[in-house]
């Protein structure tokens, strides 16, 4: 019989019925029953004591473990059998866990017992977030520099940056003249940046630091760091002339080259005999070269007459040869001088696409100054009339039927300029003119426009619907308010 209440059981040590024994002990007495946890809203991260904020879904094995911790201490006197927790409404800042115990009592009878612990979600903005709030707090700044007139190759990298999401660990973004400003609250999100600036295009990186502070008690330093990163000054549709040697190491070309790409190196064709080759940052900065024009400087000529050349015999030591462009030998004549008889006779590597009375853009170098130290010293007779970049559209009707568009960095710009509309333009028709690129940057259908039949189309190139992703939006949902989580 139980001493206490005198019911039949079971022999056990204590004598004492199960309802007796846990009215005399209670096994879960110096385990607190309720606790708090810190939970920042920005970031989404849960604090872990002392310092750290780490990721946890609700009910997942990591946050369980974060709880756990909490009252580790108070659960060294028992033996934890199971915990598990009990479901509450997501917005409803408490978690609840239910834990079973053992502790051996009076006479070695072992007791278990289940009991809940309750936590309340506090918000609590973590130090990364803290600094992205204040915007002017940063630990290091990554400053992006290219000398040219254009900004192509900024756009270009602007893609890039959106498509791989390496703008999410910036606390600002600014834009001036010539640049980009990266500011960042760790010196190792702005090292990540610079690698990922030399992996994607042709650059040279360099790096500074200055003391802020410094504790000579516990020999902590605080420093903010400057990287500088110049991207190379040569940009798409570039004529550019090379050093004889650097000309003879890349298989004979001519000094006068076309810029067609740049990527993470320099794409070069010759115009004379479609001979492509490509030039690392390395090389450039070991050899460098400049841009002959300006793109301002572009002028628009028409095809009189074009003769495709089937065959070309390879020099000495040539390299490989472009299968996207066609060799072909043109008579062309300024747009300006049509009521002369003046023409002029070029080499193009532009044969693909154009016809007698196309209208296309180019460089005059017959009655220009080449102020270029390479070209200077060239014998003239090896420096062509004319050099074709590209052929000539409606740009007004361009812009009407483009039915796409590219998202933006958010960043802070020190005065538009009339010119960059011009420039961001001639950015959007290169992208539609060179798959190669296109295949790097994330282009988004533009429903606002509808899709147009191609009974009027000119043969400007287009994007076509499958390369275009679709635009998501989520709008803010009248059950759940902004911010609230979707369960399934």
């Amino acid at each position: 019989l139980c001493c206490q209440c005198g019911i039949p059981i079971p022999p056990n040590p204590a004598n004492m019925c199960v309802g007796c024994l846990r009215a005399q002990v209670d096994i879960t007495e110096g385990i607190p029953k309720q606790g708090t946890v810190h939970f920042c809203k920005q970031c989404e991260r849960y604090l872990q004591p002392p310092g750290t904020w780490i990721h946890c879904s609700l009910e997942s094995r990591e946050l369980l473990a974060l709880c756990l911790k909490k009252i580790k201490a108070s659960l060294s006197k028992v033996r934890l059998i199971d915990a598990g927790f009990i479901w509450t409404e997501p917005h409803s800042k408490r978690l609840k866990l239910k834990l079973t115990v053992q502790k051996e009592v009076i006479n070695g009878a072992i007791l278990q017992q289940v009991f809940v612990v309750e936590y309340v979600v506090q918000s609590q903005m973590c130090e990364d977030c803290h600094r992205i709030e204040a915007k002017d707090f940063w630990k290091a700044v990554v400053q992006v520099r290219q000398k040219t007139v254009h900004k192509k190759t900024f756009y270009y990298l602007e893609q890039l940056i959106l498509k791989h999401r390496l703008h999410q660990n910036t606390l600002r973004i600014k834009e001036i003249h010539d640049g980009l400003d990266f500011y960042y609250s760790s010196k190792q999100h702005a090292q990540k940046m610079v690698d990922f600036l030399q992996c994607t295009v042709p650059s040279r990186s360099k790096s500074s630091q200055r003391l802020i502070s410094h504790d000579i008690h516990s020999n902590v330093y605080n420093y903010k760091s400057t990287f500088s990163v110049e991207i190379v000054p040569i940009c798409k549709d570039n004529v550019v002339c090379l050093s004889p040697k650097l000309a003879q190491s890349l298989g004979n070309m001519s000094q006068i080259c076309v810029c067609i790409r740049v990527t993470s190196t320099i794409h070069l064709i010759d115009p004379r005999t479609l001979q492509i080759a490509e030039i690392d940052g390395n090389t450039y900065w070991r050899h460098p070269f400049h841009s002959l024009f300006h793109p301002k400087q572009l002028e628009e000529f028409i095809i009189m007459d074009i003769n495709r050349v089937h065959e070309k015999k390879k020099g000495a030591g040539a390299g490989a040869r472009s299968n996207k462009h066609t060799l072909a030998e043109a008579w062309v004549r300024k747009t300006s001088e049509l009521d002369t008889d003046h023409q002029y006779f070029c080499s193009t590597h532009l044969g693909h696409i154009l016809n007698p009375g196309d209208l296309v853009l180019g460089f005059d170098l017959a009655n220009c100054n080449l102020n270029d130290e390479f070209a200077n010293k060239m014998n003239p007779h090896s420096i062509p009339d004319v050099v074709l970049i590209k052929k000539s559209y409606d740009r007004s009707k361009r812009q009407r039927r483009r039915n796409w568009k590219l998202k933006e960095l958010e960043r802070d710009r020190e005065a538009t300029d009339t010119d960059d509309e011009r420039q961001y333009q001639d950015f959007l028709e290169d992208l539609e003119e060179d798959e190669t690129i296109r295949k790097n940057v994330n282009i988004y259908r533009n429903a606002d426009i509808p899709v147009e039949s191609d009974t009027d189309d000119d043969g400007a190139p287009r994007i076509s619907l499958a390369e275009m992703l679709e635009d998501l939006h989520i709008s803010q949902d009248a059950t759940g308010g902004e911010g609230a989580e979707m369960l399934t």
